[in-house]
């Protein structure tokens, strides 16, 4: 089982680490999985949840142990030129990144082998998933 740090949390939400470049790039030195949030903005790509907040550029994001989460439909385009992991969902209950894993929506009945998202949230037994995206991967790993 892989486990992913959501958004780069190490311990439950945080705002000043949430998609930071500083913070992904630490846990990708630990050689820990990651899902970040990605914009497509004015010809750039972005890190940020809500709206486009850390500039990057796209080497940034061609790295094996990143999930791409297209924020907008610029970055799913854009995406789809890299060389990168990544996806689209709002609130559909199942997605398929683009390597062919299927990511499960927060609480939605669970598929063996896929990416179950914030288990902690909704009590899932997860032991079926593939993986498990969480805000408390500390919980998972022992982090730095």
């Amino acid at each position: 089982m892989i486990f992913i740090s959501h958004r780069g949390f190490i311990n439950g939400p945080d705002k000043i680490i949430e998609n930071n470049p500083k913070q992904i790039k630490s846990l990708l030195d630990q050689k820990i999985n990651v899902e970040i949030d990605i914009y497509f903005y004015k010809n750039q790509f972005y890190l940020g949840h809500d709206e486009p907040v850390y500039e990057i550029n796209q080497s940034f994001l061609e790295n094996d142990l990143l999930w791409c989460h297209a924020k907008n439909n610029n970055a799913l385009e854009e995406l789809k030129k890299t060389k990168s992991h990544f996806f689209w969902h709002q609130k559909d209950d199942y997605t398929i990144t683009s390597r062919g894993y299927i990511w499960v929506y927060p609480g939605k009945p669970l598929i063996k082998d896929s990416i179950c998202v914030l288990p902690e949230q909704h009590n899932l037994d997860y032991s079926k998933c593939y993986g498990v995206c969480t805000d408390n991967i500390n919980k998972f790993l022992k982090i730095k």
